[in-house]
């Protein structure tokens, strides 16, 4: 409970805010994280979860009154402030917890600490790698090979620790159990308690010749290479989850995972929108008035394109399946060409003239601006 973030700070609102505020902050987050939106993104999925708790607690009148009284411990069922339903769980009462714990047949007085094992397996560290690809890489997928540093069972003792040859010795302080019992005065009378052994640390055996490779640890860092295969349709930001490729774990736990964050480098060209992407085409005027026959740069290369007689600039067309490829499932998106008129800004006086006799023959006036225009800004201005 101690880890939990503040409900408020995880909704983004302050202490005071309302019904309403809550629901908001609540709604956008809840999109914003959704495993539907994030698929196989743990990151994303805790955050989620904790969107959840935190309105779940906060949407409810007694309970973040309880909350605001008690915090993280007054809505925790098995908590001091949660309507004694539980008992006293996490809330932090010295050694007289530990008293409790071992009184009502360690699970702590009312439940609160049940399903602890110090001493049993636990699961190796989680690592994150950040890896950058290309545009490209993300549409189309890669397989890279990343070196990470990390620890490994040591293969001379494996992962005993030992010298080769001998055997940790069992720890004579607490028998090789890893706990040691003794006693302690209260108000209640005389208890006998459990604690870890501070002699072996709870390990229950001592190394006495410890292994010359890692020096007793039973693990040592190494530098490892993994391939990974990253999946076309990825975006900047998503997570790619390796199971077993973190930390080993100990006393037979397992290993933890490793998280690889992908970031998508900015491409010259194209924009990504979903799984559509944009893209500016500049053409001239002479192009845009009788229209031409266009080279498009594509993620697949370039295609040719016919845009008609007098192609306005900000005209967008579409070239359908040219997109991104859908993350999970099969087709693409499509890409979006949006063609801008360029004005050239040096003309030579033979082009003026040129241009000053197309105005002529267009009954255009350089000098005023069109009526249309001219009467919408007197209906506008009232002018």
């Amino acid at each position: 409970m101690a880890n939990k973030r503040d409900y408020y700070e995880v909704l983004g609102v302050d202490k005071n805010a309302s019904e309403a505020d809550l629901k908001k902050a609540y709604r956008k987050l809840a999109k914003q994280y959704h495993p539907d939106v994030n698929p196989d993104d743990k990151v994303a999925e805790a955050k989620f979860k904790e969107v959840n708790e935190a309105y779940e607690v906060l949407s409810d009148s007694q309970k973040r009154a309880r909350y605001d009284q008690f915090g993280h411990a007054g809505t925790d069922p098995n908590g001091f402030g949660g309507g004694y339903q539980g008992g006293f769980g996490d809330f932090d009462f010295g050694g007289i917890g530990d008293i409790f714990e071992t009184f009502f047949g360690g699970s702590g007085f009312g439940g609160g600490r049940s399903g602890r094992n110090k001493n049993g397996p636990q699961k190796g560290a989680d690592l994150k790698y950040a890896m950058e690809i290309s545009f490209e890489e993300a549409a189309f997928g890669v397989e890279r090979e990343i070196s990470i540093n990390r620890l490994e069972n040591c293969v001379t003792c494996g992962g005993s620790g030992a010298k080769a040859g001998t055997t940790p010795a069992t720890c004579k302080h607490c028998g090789g159990s890893g706990q040691v019992q003794y006693k302690q005065n209260t108000p209640f009378g005389q208890f006998v308690n459990i604690k870890t052994c501070d002699v072996c640390h709870g390990e229950g055996k001592i190394i006495t010749d410890p292994c010359n490779t890692c020096s007793g640890k039973g693990k040592v860092k190494k530098s490892v290479k993994i391939k990974i295969n990253v999946p076309a349709g990825i975006d900047d930001g998503q997570t790619i989850s390796l199971r077993g490729e973190g930390e080993p774990g100990s006393k037979g736990g397992p290993n933890g995972d490793l998280y690889i964050s992908i970031r998508v480098r900015t491409h010259t060209i194209f924009q990504r929108q979903g799984n559509d992407v944009l893209c500016d085409i500049p053409i001239t005027f002479v192009q845009a008035a009788l229209g031409s026959e266009l080279e498009v740069p594509t993620l697949d290369g370039k295609v040719k394109y016919t845009i008609p007689e007098g192609t306005q600039t900000g005209s967008v067309f579409r070239l359908r399946g040219k997109g991104i490829p859908y993350l999970r499932g099969n087709g693409r998106g499509d890409q979006y060409v949006k063609v801008v008129v360029e004005v050239p800004k040096k003309l030579s006086e033979s082009q003026k003239a040129l241009l000053r006799e197309f105005s002529e023959l267009s009954g255009e006036d350089t000098h005023e601006q069109r009526k249309g225009f001219f009467d919408k800004m007197k209906d506008a201005f009232g002018m």
